[in-house]
């Protein structure tokens, strides 16, 4: 196993992973920009090294400044986390050419399913159904005829694009042309690729994705299914495991066509794939797949047991997976709500400014993955993702009760989240129905505004109650805490010169 091990992110991913790492006995290396100087991440591991020229946006995409720390420490591997460069082949193939280890898959797995053309390609030749679309030109006219043949409404989507840029719904053939220039107009902005393709829309499907892991041994498997139909501007909010869609036979089906994906691309370490299901007839398309850890990984560790960040570190260092398909087994029910700070009631707009106060719910089947804390400024430069809420029911039914019970006690003070929103859309009867489709949002939210009442008086009353007795711990209030009066001059809650328990007190009486 790795001795030490670079985290080439930050927020809660980062700190997801050093937590991992620390269990298993592994030194971990943080990197950091200027706007990140005293994050959560920061502290919490062994090392923490500044990196890259501002912006700061940039810091964590500066490739080469991350490999030449992780050289100068003396680092066995690299963890990409999400987002930044976890699906950047180059850089992989960097990190390989200097002797480390790239925990993820490797360079040509990724180039084949970073490409959603030449990902569609390969799933088609392994049998894995998908979209009806269009990818073999980029001349408008030749776009214009596929269009024909695939028929109306359809989708234009960038060939290297997500969440949602470079996409546009055509409805009618005259819409098309405009479609196109925008959509390339677009994803070059974005992605610095300005292709795109064509594919049947199909409305009002559910999202659901199938968590794989392989080895370089020879072995493939799923860790069964992620319902992400709850999403804003394609982007998800709300994950559950088992789907309320699914029935034995789908689930078997789909996650066969997974597996089958994973073979076929000879790929190794954790991934996922990701399919459009149409309700109507059950039947499923292939949709994309993210060579790397996903968000949402959490609730598959609550119903599957497995802890799929180590499971990363032990494929990476070469050891087999230790368990079989057979033995995959959905126990209970599982939700994650994505807390961002952000305005639902504003377009989504993103939100800054410091955390006055961070209280994270806590009880049985509660989970909080978060990268941040009190007193922390969450600033414009990242994706406004700041923690993550994640519980364990008996059943579906339980679940959704926990989680509504959990997000009345987020406290997050200080800037605007979607916490309320996401109340609304735990506590909305299509989402209790199990029903909600990837048009949820936008068919049953538009337009929303939050209560007169939210934030909750008690979530204030909480914080509030909080900051006294912090402030009593260290004698500002004659307040008792933990039975000892804080005004107390010879309390040991007062110490603050080292003190250790059983120690003696000197001179005090």
């Amino acid at each position: 196993m790795f001795a030490k091990i670079l985290i080439a992110n930050r927020g809660e991913v980062a700190v997801r992973i050093i937590r991992a790492c620390q269990e298993m006995g592994i030194r971990t290396v943080a990197v950091y920009s200027d706007a990140d100087a005293d994050a959560l991440h920061t502290m919490l591991a062994e090392e923490s090294v500044r990196i890259g020229p501002p912006p700061p946006a940039q810091s964590y995409l500066c490739g080469a400044c991350i490999l030449d720390v992780a050289l100068r420490l003396g680092c066995d591997a690299i963890h990409p986390g999400y987002g930044f460069l976890s699906e950047n082949a180059d850089f992989a193939e960097a990190v390989q050419a200097a002797g480390l280890t790239w925990i993820g898959p490797s360079p040509a797995a990724m180039r084949t399913m970073g490409s959603k053309t030449s990902a569609r390609a390969a799933m088609a030749a392994a049998g894995v159904p998908i979209v009806p679309g269009y990818q073999e030109s980029q001349e408008e006219a030749e776009l214009l005829a596929a269009a024909g043949r695939i028929g109306f409404p359809l989708l234009v989507k960038a060939t290297a694009g997500g969440g949602g840029k470079g996409m546009r719904i055509v409805e009618k053939r005259a819409e098309l042309p405009a479609a196109l220039q925008s959509a390339r107009r677009e994803a070059q902005n974005a992605f610095g690729d300005a292709r795109i393709y064509l594919e049947r829309l199909i409305r009002s499907p559910r999202h659901i994705e199938f968590q794989v892991f392989g080895d370089a041994h020879g072995n493939a498997l799923h860790l069964c299914e992620r319902e992400c139909s709850v999403q804003r501007r394609h982007q998800k909010i709300v994950e559950e495991t088992p789907s309320p869609l699914l029935d034995a036979d789908l689930r078997r089906r789909m996650g066969e066509a997974s597996v089958a994906a994973v073979r076929a691309v000879g790929y190794v370490n954790a991934g996922t794939l990701e399919f459009l299901v149409d309700p109507a007839d059950r039947s499923f398309y292939f949709l994309e797949m993210n060579t790397r850890l996903q968000v949402e990984h959490p609730i598959t560790e609550q119903v599957t047991g497995v802890d799929l960040v180590k499971l990363q570190l032990q494929v990476a260092a070469g050891q087999p997976i230790p368990f079989t398909q057979e033995q995959v087994a959905q126990r209970r029910h599982a939700i994650e709500c994505r807390i961002y700070a952000e305005d639902p009631a504003n377009g989504f707009l993103p939100s800054v400014g410091k955390v006055l106060r961070a209280v994270e719910p806590v009880g049985p089947g509660v989970r909080v993955d978060a990268g941040i804390t009190t007193g922390d400024e969450v600033t414009v430069h990242y994706d406004p993702m700041i923690a993550k809420l994640i519980v364990l029911g008996e059943d579906r039914a339980d679940a959704v009760r926990k989680m509504d019970w959990a997000l009345s006690r987020y406290v997050l003070l200080g800037l605007t989240t979607n916490i309320p929103f996401l109340h609304a859309v735990i506590g909305h009867e299509v989402f209790r129905r199990g029903e909600a489709t990837t048009d949820f949002v936008e068919r049953y939210f538009a337009g929303w505004q939050p209560r007169a009442a939210e934030p909750p008086d008690l979530a204030l009353a909480a914080a509030a109650l909080a900051e006294l007795l912090e402030g009593a711990a260290v004698g500002a209030s004659p307040v008792a805490v933990g039975g000892v009066a804080a005004g107390d001059p010879y309390s040991p809650w007062r110490q603050t010169n080292g003190l250790r328990m059983g120690a003696g007190l000197g001179s005090q009486p």
